[in-house]
């Protein structure tokens, strides 16, 4: 996937798109994964507060035309022991951050390869109301799966199905965060998107919003930023982004401010 650029990306792996935050008056509340960031300390009651809780990864147990790329496959499979295998070693790397790289790009390829039938991953992925589920990523590949590396900071994403919205978002801290939202169409297993504004946090100033995109209203499509999604449950997702580069990730949990 590509580099970010001011107007559409914060991180990339290898793509054009990469990872999103939570809605406004809410923030997101450790389970049961080892890693965290700092507590932000925002002023306004109508953005993101991160105030009395550190952002974790969690598993909840219980719980380049318009046309379609190539890639899409028509052909699809439940998953086989070996995915099953490769699912169950990447929330282990979710949660320990411990797995060697070569085992983590192997398991992403057998994931890959499987044709696992798409039909129900929108709804896994971003609920059936708003404002949908949060996702932290963990893991990003280079193209080809020729290398890759876990994720050193806190990002997150969230997509909401229902309201076809998608917002991005990187936190540091005490130095602030950074996130972007927009919309998204879904067709097979490809997510398109389009960022219409950027929220930014630096220091103990309050957050301010810049808006872009015009009134253009036209619906996102593979010209623009999209994932293909390989493999969605309630714990873990994995995704390809539009210059090849893939990527997984882990649950979060979130709850509003009161």
């Amino acid at each position: 996937m590509g580099s970010l650029t001011a107007s559409t990306h914060l991180f990339s792996f290898n793509s054009s798109s990469w990872v999103s935050f939570t809605p406004s008056q809410s923030f997101l509340i450790p389970t049961k994964s080892p890693f965290s960031t700092p507590p932000l300390k925002p002023r306004s009651p109508n953005l993101l507060s991160l105030s009395s809780a550190k952002v974790r990864a969690t598993l909840d147990e219980k719980g380049q035309n318009t046309t379609d790329p190539p890639l899409l496959l028509q052909e699809t499979k439940q998953p086989t022991k070996e995915v099953e295998e490769s699912v169950k070693l990447l929330k282990n790397a979710a949660k320990t951050r411990r797995v060697a790289t070569e085992e983590v790009l192997s398991a992403l390829s057998v994931i890959e390869k499987a044709k696992l039938d798409p039909s129900g991953f929108l709804e896994t992925l971003g609920g059936s109301k708003s404002p949908g589920k949060t996702w932290m990523l963990i893991f990003t590949a280079e193209n080809q799966l020729k290398g890759g590396k876990y994720v050193p900071i806190t990002a997150v994403q969230r997509f909401d199905a229902s309201g076809k919205r998608i917002e991005n978002g990187v936190y540091l801290g005490p130095i602030g965060w950074l996130t972007f939202e927009g919309r998204f169409s879904w067709k097979n297993r490809i997510l398109a998107f389009i960022f219409e504004c950027i929220r930014i946090k630096i220091g103990p100033f309050n957050p301010f919003e810049i808006k872009f995109g015009g009134k253009d209203e036209k619906e996102p499509s593979t010209k623009d930023p999209f994932f293909i999604w390989f493999y969605v449950d309630e714990e873990l997702a994995v995704a390809r982004g539009k210059s090849g580069g893939t990527a997984f990730w882990c649950r979060c949990r979130r709850v509003f401010a009161l």
